[in-house]
């Protein structure tokens, strides 16, 4: 799979791309990415400027169009087939891990990363983007949340996660559309806390059902809304004092 980074920064990718799964996913030839630097299809060859005021007044800089579109157009021809254009951005439809096994379906993503005020609405109505936020909160832009949307994606390309299995029992995934249960490993019992014993009974019958309940559980505690439910919001957890 090829993702296309469309960004102001590529240096903020540095790190992430040579770490852990992902590291491992390109070095197989499982994953593809590549770094655009928006500014390089600036119509200022001098200075590079890349935004400018919004017509009609107000805070802060608006990306251009005449910057944004022609290095999207341009990345997009770079190899004979065209990617799937996502825009990061609050507007957009939320990420779930049902639009993760969407994006999953494509092998080449094309990740158009915003700063300042935005993107010029003339980029949105030119290129007709999928528009897609990872939630209900602002960033500085959208090198994070691209990040987030290629960690989401590649977990699901075949061969880059060790287990093939191991996804789909993650939270919000096919086999578990709840909250994953509970894990526990070694050691057996630590500050007066242990393992629930029938995990260690040996019983896949039983373990396979107190990890359907606790699933339940965890979900009707935490996130009602996704059986359907209502519930009130929940605190946020008090820090036990340090020993």
């Amino acid at each position: 799979m090829r993702f296309d980074i469309l960004t102001l920064f590529p240096e903020i990718f540095t790190g992430y791309l040579g770490q852990s799964l992902l590291r491992r996913a390109i070095d197989k030839g499982l994953v593809e990415v590549y770094l655009h630097n928006i500014r390089d299809w600036s119509p200022d060859k001098k200075h590079k400027k890349v935004d400018d005021r919004p017509y009609g007044g107000g805070p802060g800089m608006v990306l251009r169009v005449d910057c944004v579109v022609p290095c999207v157009e341009a990345v997009q021809s770079m190899v004979p087939e065209p990617g799937h254009l996502v825009m990061l951005t609050p507007q957009g439809r939320r990420l779930t891990q049902a639009v993760v096994r969407q994006l999953a379906q494509q092998s080449r993503l094309l990740l158009l990363c915003g700063r300042y005020e935005g993107f010029d609405e003339r980029v949105r109505l030119l290129l007709r983007p999928d528009e897609i936020s990872i939630g209900d909160y602002v960033l500085n832009g959208g090198e994070v949340a691209a990040m987030v949307v290629i960690d989401a994606v590649i977990r699901l390309v075949p061969g880059v996660v060790g287990d093939p299995e191991g996804p789909q029992w993650d939270s919000f995934s096919e086999k578990m559309p709840g909250l994953e249960f509970a894990q526990y490993t070694r050691p057996r019992e630590y500050r007066g806390l242990g393992v629930p014993e029938v995990l260690l009974s040996g019983d896949h019958g039983k373990i396979a059902q107190w990890r359907k309940e606790n699933s339940l559980q965890r979900t009707r505690q935490r996130r009602a809304d996704l059986l359907g439910e209502s519930a009130p919001p929940t605190p946020p957890p008090q820090n036990p004092p340090l020993h």
